[in-house]
């Protein structure tokens, strides 16, 4: 299904988040397996380069002072906002400031659209019944 959704251009991910998933810890887990395989890397890959000036505006506007991938996965979204979404696990916490931002809170100050996975999967209409035909 995400191959599918991935070479439909329904999802994409940028390299940061690809590398950040498969470069993860030692517990191999099945969606670093998957995206291991190159015919999957490559249908959900996003294939764009981050613009470095919206990352910094990322970094400097909201003042984080440990840079992870999550400015990455923004800038992405902040180039093309009307088509683009940030999917994340992340819960809003409008409270939080400087480096303890979450993704929901920057990306409604910026005015990118943004979800959870749920509303994701419910709007690619993600089914476990899904064939391919």
């Amino acid at each position: 299904m995400l191959a599918h959704m991935g070479n439909a251009d329904e999802i994409k991910l940028p390299i940061e988040i690809l590398e950040e998933i498969t470069d993860g810890g030692p517990d191999e887990d099945p969606l670093q397996e998957w995206l291991r395989d190159e015919a999957n890397r490559l249908a959900i890959l996003l294939d764009d380069e981050v613009d470095q000036h919206l990352v910094q505006r990322v970094l400097t506007d909201f003042e984080i002072e440990q840079i992870g991938r999550d400015p990455f996965l923004i800038a992405y979204a902040l180039a093309n906002p009307a088509e683009r979404s940030v999917v994340t696990t992340e819960v809003s916490a409008p409270r939080k400031t400087r480096q303890n931002r979450k993704i929901p809170d920057v990306c409604d100050t910026l005015g990118i659209a943004w979800c959870d996975t749920f509303t994701m999967l419910r709007e690619l209409r993600f089914s476990t019944a899904w064939r391919k035909g």
